[in-house]
């Protein structure tokens, strides 16, 4: 059966009203951004309820971006997607190519074209590098995709096992994750910001993915370290969302429990 669709098109005027409230910026700060298109697939909570079981093909999933994160059917490891390719990193570490007819439960992705770029200096930790970026943004109530590049003196990663049915809830998976101590090494950070206001639907804030530049290690991101980094920003002002199909256990989880600290258990 097709997956549904639920379209959430965030629309900006050519020329917004000026910026209000702490942390947003003018609106001269922000460039044109009408054609950049979030593609995802499924709900983070519903993947935090243990809804596990891939709801699109990887092939269909880059017709959509080819910059992106995500996961596998069964919560089968880390999902990269770069340049065009998906990577996806098990717990033995490797990153291995993932093949077209491979689904994902989760996923997001973008064409990526850079709006902004920066050019950072040191950080030691995953929440220094947060609060640069969070400092960059024009505003904190769109969506974008980041692309950063560097020598990393560290950076901490994970992954996860394949599942089996009856799947648990995420937190009972990460709790027995393995985790990579990586560096120094060469890579690129992917990943996306997601405003608060999509709480339930994606990750709030930086959710970042790991791929080095051989291709021999990467995960999902959990704490990093460097003294220069290269970054680039796409500012991303649609989201569209494809919703497993209906003889999913999508249709019989309870998407009404508010899994904040879940959330945070998870990708911390």
């Amino acid at each position: 059966m097709r997956a549904l669709f639920l379209f959430l098109i965030i629309v900006f005027a050519a020329t917004p009203a000026p910026a209000q409230g702490p942390g947003v910026a003018s609106d001269r700060d922000v460039p044109d951004i009408a054609c950049d298109v979030l593609f995802q697939v499924s709900t983070i909570d519903a993947l935090l309820d243990g809804v596990y079981d891939g709801a699109m093909p990887m092939a269909e999933v880059l017709a959509h971006g080819d910059t992106g994160i995500g996961t596998l059917d069964g919560l089968d490891g880390e999902l990269i997607v770069i340049d065009g390719k998906a990577w996806v990193v098990r717990p033995d570490g490797r990153p291995a190519p993932v093949p077209g007819h491979v689904t994902t439960p989760f996923a997001s992705v973008t064409p990526f074209e850079a709006d902004q770029t920066l050019a950072l200096g040191p950080a030691v930790s995953m929440a220094e590098l947060a609060a640069a970026l969070d400092a960059a943004l024009p505003t904190p109530n769109l969506f974008y995709a980041i692309k950063a590049h560097g020598e990393f003196k560290a950076v901490r990663t994970r992954s996860v096992p394949r599942q089996a049915k009856p799947y648990p809830p995420l937190a009972e998976v990460t709790a027995h994750q393995t985790v990579f101590e990586l560096g120094p090494v060469a890579g690129t950070l992917v990943g996306f910001y997601c405003p608060p206001y999509v709480k339930g639907v994606n990750v709030p804030g930086w959710h970042l993915h790991f791929l080095s530049d051989d291709r021999s290690s990467g995960g999902h991101v959990l704490d990093v370290a460097f003294d220069s980094l290269t970054v680039a920003l796409d500012l991303t002002g649609e989201f569209f969302m494809a919703l497993p199909p209906g003889d999913s256990d999508f249709y019989r989880s309870d998407l009404s429990l508010d899994r904040s600290k879940a959330l945070h258990d998870v990708e911390k």
